[in-house]
């Protein structure tokens, strides 16, 4: 199979012309009509990085999204975020008839210059997460959205004054964080997947501390363990912290600090040895972490044990 190309997208109006569609009304922002865009086949052997926001709500996308371990069909309302500079792709089934719907809301960077939004969006973590975590939303939700979508467009349609800049700029801040409570939704009606998704962690660290790996490649990279769990960094740490309460990084310390205890308790191992054994080029380091988490030091625990 042809390694897919990467295609950039600088700008809303240059979006527009490649799927089809009349030239934007504003240069920085627009909301298009999911059902007028052209998606041609060839589209899938595409990966697409655009320099822009891109908020979308589809229903009936000729394609299936896989969402962790399982697949969906695009049957109810489904939401993507995606950041500028993000490289994505979305495997169209030519053969699927169904009828599609919905919205994209295109935002340019330079729309949010000048507003505390252009800091506070990048604090809306939804916007790393890969196509396949996209947001599944309710009839409720979808009418709840589509009511602020129609507001930005009804504010860009109208004439421009000096208040339409705030007032769209309000609307895109209350959506975004409509967005976040759905998706908090999401993580808990999902939960026996998240689940199955922690058990897969749990396996997969346990298994990586019981073998020599971790002497010579060290602690695992979250970025790593993500991929082997397919998906994307972002999404597990978010997981995580709705289940654990931790981040991914905490959670692989607290893995750690696991394996050193029974290590501490149960060999003759020096603790420079447990260190290394553990993939720490410099006990210091180990030390360090061990007293932060146990608010002993390594000494202090394996005393404890005589």
């Amino acid at each position: 199979m042809a390694t897919p190309k990467t295609q950039r997208i600088k700008t809303i109006s240059e979006f527009h012309k490649l799927r089809g569609l009349p030239r934007p009304e504003h240069p920085l922002i627009s909301i298009v009509d999911y059902s007028k865009i052209i998606c041609s086949p060839e589209f899938s052997q595409t990966n697409w990085v655009l320099d822009f926001y891109n908020i979308s709500l589809k229903r009936g996308l000729n394609a299936k999204l896989k969402y962790g371990q399982q697949e969906y069909d695009f049957d109810e309302g489904v939401m993507f975020f995606i950041s500028p500079n993000q490289v994505f792709r979305i495997e169209i089934d030519p053969q699927a008839t169904i009828e599609k719907s919905g919205w994209m809301l295109l935002i340019h960077p330079d729309f949010l210059w000048n507003t505390p939004l252009a800091n506070t969006i990048k604090q809306y973590g939804y916007f790393d997460y890969s196509v396949n975590e996209a947001l599944f939303v309710s009839e409720k939700e979808e009418a709840t959205i589509n009511h602020i979508t129609q507001n930005i467009q009804q504010e860009y349609h109208a004439n421009i004054d000096k208040f339409s800049k705030q007032i769209i700029i309000s609307q895109i801040e209350t959506l975004l964080n409509y967005a976040e409570r759905f998706y908090n939704r999401q993580f808990i009606t999902r939960e026996n997947t998240n689940h199955q998704i922690l058990a897969r962690l749990e396996k997969l660290l346990a298994d990586y501390f019981n073998s020599d790996e971790i002497s010579t490649k060290g602690l695992p990279a979250v970025q790593d363990i993500a991929t082997a769990l397919n998906i994307s960094p972002k999404y597990l740490s978010t997981l995580l912290k709705m289940l654990t309460g931790q981040n991914t990084q905490q959670h692989i310390h607290d893995k750690l600090i696991e394996k050193a205890k029974e290590k501490l308790s149960t060999t003759k191992l020096s603790v420079s040895e447990v260190a290394y054994d553990l993939g720490f080029a410099h006990p210091q380091s180990f030390n360090k972490l061990f007293k932060t988490k146990t608010n002993q030091s390594p000494l202090e625990f394996r005393a404890s044990f005589n």
